[in-house]
Order: C-alpha cells, then sequence, then structure tokens
C-alpha cells in the first residue's frame, strides 16, 4: 500500500475510533445520569409583581396606613409605586406588612 494509502486508512480507523468513544460517553451518560440525579439549584423564589405589592399597599392603605405608605415609597426613592424599582419589591413588601393598627 502506499503511503497515501496508509494515510487515508490511519485517519478511517480514527474516525471510528471517535465514533465508538463518542457512542461510550453517550452511553454511559444515559445509563449513569438517570441513576444519580444533577444536583439541582434550589427553585428560584417567583418575582414579586407590581399588582401584588399594589394589593398589600391598597389594604394598608385602607387600615389608615397611608401616610406610612407614602413614607415608605419615598424610602425607596419614590413619590408613587410605580416609581419603586422591581429589586426593591421584597424589601417594601417586607416594610409594609410591618404596618399594624398599634403604629
Amino acid at each position: 500500500m502506499s503511503k497515501m494509502g496508509d494515510m487515508a486508512a490511519t485517519i478511517e480507523e480514527l474516525h471510528n475510533a471517535a465514533a465508538a468513544i463518542n457512542a461510550a460517553a453517550n452511553w454511559l451518560a444515559e445509563v449513569f445520569g438517570a441513576k444519580e440525579p444533577a444536583e439541582k439549584a434550589p427553585p428560584a423564589e417567583p418575582a414579586l409583581t407590581l399588582e401584588e405589592i399594589r394589593a398589600v399597599l391598597a389594604d394598608k392603605s385602607r387600615a389608615g396606613h397611608t401616610a406610612e405608605i407614602r413614607s415608605l415609597l419615598q424610602k425607596y426613592g419614590a413619590d408613587k409605586l410605580s416609581g419603586v424599582d422591581p429589586a426593591n419589591y421584597k424589601a417594601l413588601l417586607a416594610d409594609a406588612e410591618g404596618l399594624t393598627d398599634a403604629t
């Protein structure tokens, strides 16, 4: 066989070896992946929506906490709820839920 023929045969063997390794890796992933559950990240906390915050603030306002709500909005840099950064919704909600009739 010529050198070119030898090279072509070697390349073909390498392709076959790569395909066999790939098939073995896929089989191992399939077999062992099903038996060992992958570590899952804890479920993400659902983001609070403007509507959810608005409902809580409306309830607190009806309960007589309108002035405190205005102060909370200003604390978070806004004159109205739509001006509050959504990143601050959780803290705003916690502050609003802390408003009780004792204040």
